[in-house]
């Protein structure tokens, strides 16, 4: 064993309760952020997932500027025989095609403004959680009956139920007026109010008869098995779409911006809360060095007058907080690993925000997400703010004179 390597670690356990005190706020930092990082992205992969299998999706196929737009004219012809050569060639049945319009919907006693979607009932569930959310009744059946399903807000504002019904109004494709009458045959609750109050669905072929879109839509909607997939399935469906139609693939990102900058703004603000915790532990380490060399000046000015350079004084230092830093990082990282990976597995719950998380349509239990970024990312950070704060006690020595040190006691 090298000898300086032997001097360090036998320097480090001259005071082992305060090496382990210091050790300890190493490991106990280490773990926390382990588990609070790889809680923060396990719940961005839930609020990911919960907001696009909604209604978003991963992937739409759109006419160009109709994100922007949402004009009806803006629509892509003959949108259900797309979806259906889509489904063919990409060997998945996670596309559907979409009508969207923004209609008055009428009961015997109240108007409201809703935006009303076509879809293909047989691939909506495939796409979104709609079809699984109906509380009362069921979702649409057959593409073109006159059905619709709404939102529990909404049969609430309109004071209405199941087998009633309701008038639509509207304007069609070529500014015609619009109008039809749909039974309700299923109530949907999403857990979010503002959104059950202003969106429902009817089947798409009787959405395009009713608007006289004359077969066309505006969506085709798609799904991916995972989100890191969504790049890809990106590409394939630009390759596939057909040639001399002036079509448009976006991704998630450009559907919902807000949502990426929602998790941006949570980041930095939990990466503040992380920054200050790396500093404390920083400023205990720095503490514990400083005290370990002015305690040993005066065996530092023997050595220094027999010899030995500042230099090789500080690189031990070093040495001693790196040995330190260490077994902070290797204790912390795997007790941190343990305790993520099984919350991962059996989930946690906080006390009392099972409604607050239904409100979001979010499940009870949260699940962290144990990976190599997560699981080194916070216990490297510390191991790197660690050696930096004990450059101050080895710089210190540079200006030690040895007459001097061997005369402190």
């Amino acid at each position: 064993m090298n000898l300086v390597f032997r001097l360090a670690w036998r320097n480090l356990w001259r005071h082992s309760k305060r090496t382990w005190l210091t050790t300890g706020a190493m490991i106990f930092s280490n773990v926390l952020l382990i588990f609070m990082i790889g809680l923060q992205f396990g719940m961005y992969d839930l609020m990911i997932d919960n907001t696009l299998q909604t209604l978003t999706g991963h992937v739409q196929i759109q006419a160009p500027g109709y994100k922007d737009d949402q004009k009806m004219r803006q629509s892509v012809a003959d949108v259900a025989g797309l979806a259906s050569s889509l489904r063919t060639e990409l060997g998945s049945d996670r596309v559907a095609a979409r009508g969207a319009a923004f209609a008055l919907v009428s009961s015997e006693d109240r108007s409201y403004g809703i935006a009303v979607l076509g879809v293909e009932p047989e691939y909506e569930g495939n796409v979104s959680t709609i079809p699984g959310l109906i509380k009362e009744g069921r979702f649409v059946n057959g593409p073109d009956a006159a059905e619709i399903v709404i939102g529990a807000a909404l049969a609430r504002n309109l004071r209405i139920g199941l087998g009633q019904e309701l008038t639509l109004l509207g304007s069609g494709r070529d500014g015609s007026f619009a109008a039809a009458v749909v039974t309700v045959v299923g109530i949907f609750d999403s857990g979010v109010a503002d959104f059950d109050r202003s969106f429902a669905e009817i089947p798409l072929r009787f959405f395009q008869d009713m608007f006289y879109m004359d077969g066309a839509g505006h969506q085709v909607v798609l799904t991916a098995t995972a989100i890191d997939d969504v790049p890809e399935l990106q590409r394939r469906v630009a390759e596939l779409l057909p040639a001399g139609e002036e079509l448009v693939v976006h991704d998630w990102d450009a559907l919902q911006p807000g949502l990426k900058q929602a998790i941006r703004a949570d980041m930095s603000s939990a990466f503040f809360m992380y920054g200050i915790l790396v500093i404390l532990v920083a400023f205990s380490v720095l503490n514990t060095q400083l005290m370990s060399v002015l305690e040993r000046t005066h065996e530092f000015g023997i050595v220094l007058a027999l010899g030995l350079t500042p230099g090789r004084l500080g690189r031990l230092v070093l040495l001693e907080t790196a040995i330190m830093g260490m077994l902070g990082l290797l204790i912390g990282a795997l007790l941190g690993a343990i305790l993520t990976a099984y919350l991962g597995v059996n989930g946690f719950a906080y006390p009392g925000m099972e409604e607050l998380a239904a409100k979001f349509n979010l499940p009870a239990r949260f699940f962290p997400e144990l990976t190599l970024p997560t699981l080194l990312a916070g216990p490297l950070v510390v191991f790197g703010f660690t050696i930096l704060s004990a450059l101050y006690p080895a710089l210190r020595l540079h200006r030690l004179h040895p007459v001097e040190a061997m005369r402190a006691v």
